[in-house]
């Protein structure tokens, strides 16, 4: 059972010595951040329904200090966090969807593919290996 959140975050680049200068445009970056998906009923298994709205980060300032902390860089060097992806293997989305299913009323809804869908939108990817 294997699942990761995707997150595209773009960054400025700021150099941790004087004298030292990163060009305009060049000190801009944009990286994709994979961050492991805590097993469902476990500690943290409810990171979805607490950062994502539709498919969409739902603060982006909390958003971007999760990035910040992901990558060890200070507050002010993340300049947007995007959520693209819930990656996940069949195991690990059966897993979810059966724990979702045991307490929908935590969720204010009707059945699992509600839930999904008013947190995840369309960004769950289904691979052999997350």
């Amino acid at each position: 059972m294997d699942a990761a959140y995707v997150f595209r975050v773009q960054l400025r680049l700021e150099p941790a010595t004087g004298g030292v200068r990163v060009d305009g445009d060049s000190g801009e970056t944009t990286v994709t951040v994979s961050r492991d998906a805590p097993e469902p009923g476990t500690e943290g298994w409810l990171f979805f329904r607490n950062t994502l709205w539709r498919g969409e980060v739902g603060d982006e300032e909390h958003a971007r200090r999760l990035a910040a902390d992901w990558l060890g860089e200070p507050l002010g060097a993340i300049e947007t966090v995007s959520f693209r992806e819930l990656r996940t293997d069949e195991a690990y989305l059966e897993a979810l969807k059966a724990e979702i299913a045991d307490d929908l009323e935590a969720f204010n809804a009707d059945d699992v593919s509600e839930v999904l869908s008013k947190y995840l939108g369309s960004s769950i990817h289904v691979v052999d290996r997350a």
